[in-house]
């Protein structure tokens, strides 16, 4: 099956070409993101209005483009797939009518992907990674821990309940002056630290005993720090980030280390170092790689990551997803929303609705 898959949730457009096999091996054919760093950075942050204008200007070109390079037809595919949530609502929609348009003229099914799905399964583009594995989706809007067994099966475990990993590190990179993206630059300068240990950054939720997250305190702390230097030099600038970075890969591994021993408890006759996985482009973090890599070792799990490039949004995880859901019969009508809002678990979002709150508003 051949699926084409979009992506604009956020400030990346994305549009790849993917075939899955009848052994189940996937091969990407052709895939392309267009980045808006350079139209947010002014900002220090995606503006939703620019990156939306941005989608709708590009996705059609792109979305031709991978098909070109393919050597395809939109009448030669199975399927067309688009992230439809969550994300920012402008960017979603400029996906989700594109495809609409190319699941009508060419009289394709439309697979209505969730976006974060398309993180939790990216994985199974590079491994042969079987269900059920344990879940760390951490990215700018999300950082949550998830079961999944399965495509359309997962069971939530923990959740941030105020900020994400990757907006502790865009908001610290704001406020220190070190540029957009956040989380790149504030890896970059940790690189030149002195001594990683000069600020000290609390350990977050430490009494707590949940799966759940907590970056609000440590982005707090990191402006303390950075509020009480009179004349902060580049030194102090690369100290406070290895300080950051350290936190909060530091967090992300123990909150992670829980849930290894619920995934242990519930699944224990799975054999073999058992799978974690880490996805979202906050897992392109090497210090937080590393933090994960030797929490997993000691559980006995082996640390399983995509790619750097298939970390951040990207649409080849969308059509990867769309073949997954295709395969199982499961499509969509022309009538499919988008939504800004959309939870993996839909039991435990039922049941705790709002993770956290903040500007934005609740979290799923």
């Amino acid at each position: 099956m051949t699926v084409l898959g979009l992506e604009s949730s956020c400030d990346d457009t994305a549009a790849a070409v993917l075939r899955r096999h009848g052994d189940g091996r996937v091969e990407i054919l052709a895939e392309a993101v267009m980045g808006q760093n350079s139209a947010h950075a002014p900002f220090g942050g995606v503006v939703p209005e620019i990156a939306a204008r941005a989608h709708a200007e590009r996705m059609d070109a792109l979305a031709e483009g991978v098909l070109k390079d393919a050597g395809l037809k939109p009448s030669d595919l199975d399927a067309v797939a688009a992230t439809a949530g969550p994300g920012l609502i402008g960017g979603v929609m400029a996906a989700l009518m594109t495809a609409k348009g190319i699941a009508m003229g060419a009289d394709i099914p439309l697979v209505a992907v969730n976006h974060l799905e398309g993180h939790a399964l990216s994985p199974r583009l590079t491994h042969e990674l079987a269900f059920p594995y344990l879940l760390l989706l951490v990215s700018g809007g999300h950082t949550q821990l998830v079961i999944v067994e399965g495509v359309g099966q997962m069971t939530r475990l923990g959740s941030t309940i105020d900020d994400a990993a990757g907006e502790a590190f865009d908001k610290t990179a704001k406020v220190m002056g070190l540029g957009f993206p956040g989380g790149p630059a504030v890896e970059r300068f940790a690189q030149d630290a002195k001594d990683p240990k000069r600020f000290a950054l609390p350990l977050m939720l430490a009494r707590d005993k949940s799966c759940n997250f907590s970056f609000a305190g440590l982005k707090t702390a990191a402006r303390r720090h950075w509020d009480s230097l009179e004349a902060p030099s580049d030194q102090d600038r690369a100290d406070l980030a290895a300080a950051m970075q350290s936190a909060i890969a530091r967090h992300l591994a123990q909150r992670a280390g829980r849930a290894m021993e619920i995934f242990k408890g519930r699944f224990a006759d799975l054999e073999g170092p058992l799978p974690l996985v880490a996805a979202g482009g906050v897992a392109a973090n090497t210090a937080v790689r590393e933090a994960l890599q030797t929490e997993a070792r000691a559980h006995g799990f082996e640390m399983i990551a995509p790619p750097l490039k298939y970390c951040t949004d990207n649409a080849a995880m969308i059509a990867l997803a769309g073949v997954e859901r295709l395969a199982l019969g499961q499509t969509d009508g022309l009538d499919a929303a988008a939504r800004p809002r959309w939870p993996l678990d839909q039991d435990a979002a039922a049941q705790d609705p709002a993770s956290g709150s903040g500007r934005k508003g609740p979290k799923a």
